[in-house]
């Protein structure tokens, strides 16, 4: 199990590191990128890991883990 969850953590820390694109507009921050997929599947590996981890080891203990999700949702353009 402890591979599992270490493997998790790795995705969690790949999908946080990953570049975050900006968009170009006159408005900037005004205009927010649209989502590209819903919200159940965007971030799979991410919110794999978390639910993972917040099953074995309970919230309080997967606060890096859901940290990295929320990020992955927002780069992914939902408003999280």
């Amino acid at each position: 199990m402890g591979s599992n969850t270490s493997k998790g953590v790795e995705v969690a820390q790949a999908a946080a590191s990953e570049p975050v694109v900006a968009t170009g507009g006159a408005s900037g921050a005004a205009t927010a990128a649209k989502p590209k997929c819903k919200a159940c599947c965007a971030c799979p590996e991410t919110k794999r890991a978390r639910d993972q981890c917040m099953v074995e080891r309970g919230e309080e203990n997967c606060t890096a883990l859901i940290e990295a999700h929320k990020q992955c949702m927002r780069d992914a353009g939902f408003n999280i």
